[in-house]
């Protein structure tokens, strides 16, 4: 037991790091996470502070849930929605498949298709701006540069150097005034729920949704629509879809 203690403070300088490395890996998603929103942060400071308005971290409660959009960009030629992802590898898919993959080397994983994800926040923003009925909404998906992006899509996918050039395309027409873009941010800016409590409620009900959507599929059940998941044929073989085919188009990949 004494060789075990004086080996254990002989080598502590080892067990630090160890412990250090066990906390980094749990902790990494988090700060991927962080310093991708703030790459894009920075970006988004580039652009005309008179024109554009920057929103961080905009959590907005409808029917009891809520959606947190990572940036919002309010204008005098629209409002500008942006979703930042911090993936490496390649990225392939397209505009209306549910799930993308996401390819590093010879693993492949499943992301949940972010201009979808990035629709849900926009009608989200629509339906608390009821009152701005003519602003014009532009959804753009970010990636960091750690991306290969192999994705074909009409919405704007893009890498974060490209962000300011992108929302500038759109500065062609200056329909909102400073005076109802000003009423937009301090409406916002009043709706915003962010705190640290509703990010967690926030991420435990992704959490459970994922859970849901997994033991729908396990018991053969669309988690779409609700109707079964049968085999079907198709072009490359046979794969698992939706029984209520053409009317729900669920593949699952």
């Amino acid at each position: 037991m004494k060789i075990l203690i004086d080996m254990a403070i002989q080598f502590w300088y080892l067990w630090t790091l160890i412990l250090f490395f066990g906390i980094l890996q749990i902790f990494m998603p988090k700060i991927k996470g962080f310093f991708g929103e703030k790459s894009v942060a920075f970006f988004l400071s580039m652009l005309d502070k008179d024109k554009y308005k920057i929103l961080n971290n905009v959590m907005l409660e409808i029917n009891g849930k809520t959606t947190q959009i990572d940036h919002v960009v309010v204008s005098n030629y629209g409002i500008f929605v942006i979703e930042t992802k911090n993936y490496k590898g390649w990225i392939l898919g397209n505009e209306y498949e549910d799930y993308w993959t996401q390819v590093i080397y010879k693993r492949k994983e499943k992301l949940y298709n972010p201009i979808k994800q990035n629709y849900g926040h926009v009608q989200a923003l629509r339906e608390h701006l009821k009152d701005f009925p003519s602003i014009n909404m532009h959804s753009i998906i970010v990636f960091t540069t750690k991306a290969d992006l192999k994705v074909k899509t009409n919405t704007d996918v893009i890498y974060t150097i490209n962000l300011p050039k992108t929302i500038k395309k759109y500065s062609i027409l200056e329909n909102v005034s400073d005076t109802v873009k000003n009423e937009i941010c301090s409406k916002l800016l009043s709706l915003n729920v962010d705190s640290k409590e509703n990010r967690k409620k926030h991420i435990d009900a992704i959490h459970e949704n994922k859970a849901s959507i997994k033991n729908k599929i396990d018991s053969d059940i669309c988690p779409k629509c609700g109707s079964s998941l049968v085999l079907r044929n198709g072009k490359y073989g046979q794969f698992r879809g939706c029984s209520a085919y053409p009317k729900c188009r669920y593949i699952l990949k």
